[in-house]
């Protein structure tokens, strides 16, 4: 196929050209020896599209706001007839997309202007999406595997991994992209934890607290929460710290503690 898609900056487009690094983060979807069901985000010319399809196990359907890569892709691979999907992720209701799939996996050299996006949306979705296998700008794939009290962590490091275990996988050089973007690439691999992390502790609450300290994350959480607490347990130590000092099991405890005052 002659036909080449044009990447466009105002969607985030930097297509990756190194087949090998296509290969290993293929191969950071785990492997199953039944029918796995995976959605591709933003598959431009199809670099990973060529090594998903090599598992005869995968039930693959791939989406792309751009209709230029639609039209490529609707060229290049016939047998993905019907499982090609012109439109936003963002806006795609993951529990529908597959019928009868009780669990997807997400993968995809996400555009950097949507990639944070695209994990609160699976986060929308936690019961279904149990693996996200995911090329980001470097700073950002840091930000969610960062563990706590380095100056990368935060509200997506805690989100995330509340509901996954992270592994940050490699790191790419902007040289293998066409166009070359200006900073480098990092890609990660989320499962789904199989522990009930929460509880008994409400998720939103959960998210709001987390989301208020490290908003305000130079204060501590005495002054951050300050909306949130009573006068009975104000005086607890833990009030003293900063957001960025908790792991994600301090914040449910945290939340646990406010929940029940």
């Amino acid at each position: 196929m002659n036909m080449q898609v044009r990447a466009k900056k105002h969607l985030g487009q930097h297509f990756l050209t190194d087949n090998r690094i296509a290969e290993k983060i293929v191969a950071g979807l785990a492997p199953s020896d039944q029918k796995k069901y995976v959605i591709e985000v933003g598959p431009g010319m199809g670099i990973l599209t060529d090594f998903i399809i090599l598992d005869k196990n995968i039930h693959l359907k791939v989406i792309d706001i751009d209709r230029e890569s639609i039209t490529y892709l609707e060229n290049k691979y016939p047998q993905l007839a019907g499982e090609i999907i012109s439109g936003d992720f963002l806006k795609l209701s993951l529990d529908t997309v597959f019928s009868g799939a009780e669990h997807i996996s997400i993968i995809g050299n996400f555009p950097y202007n949507i990639s944070s996006q695209i994990l609160f949306h699976a986060l929308d979705y936690v019961d279904v999406v149990n693996e996200v296998v995911g090329m980001f700008q470097k700073e950002v794939a840091e930000r969610i595997a960062s563990a706590p009290g380095s100056k990368e962590y935060g509200i997506l490091s805690v989100l995330i991994q509340a509901y996954y275990h992270v592994e940050y996988m490699f790191t790419v050089a902007p040289g293998v992209f066409n166009p070359p973007p200006k900073v480098k690439s990092g890609v990660i691999k989320a499962v789904r934890r199989t522990d009930d992390v929460f509880q008994g502790v409400d998720p939103k609450l959960f998210k709001s607290i987390v989301k208020m300290g490290f908003n305000q994350r130079r204060k501590t959480l005495r002054n951050a929460l300050r909306s949130y607490l009573k006068s009975d347990i104000i005086t607890n130590p833990v009030f003293d710290l900063r957001a960025e000092r908790l792991s994600v099991q301090d914040f449910v405890d945290l939340t646990k503690l406010i929940q029940n005052q």
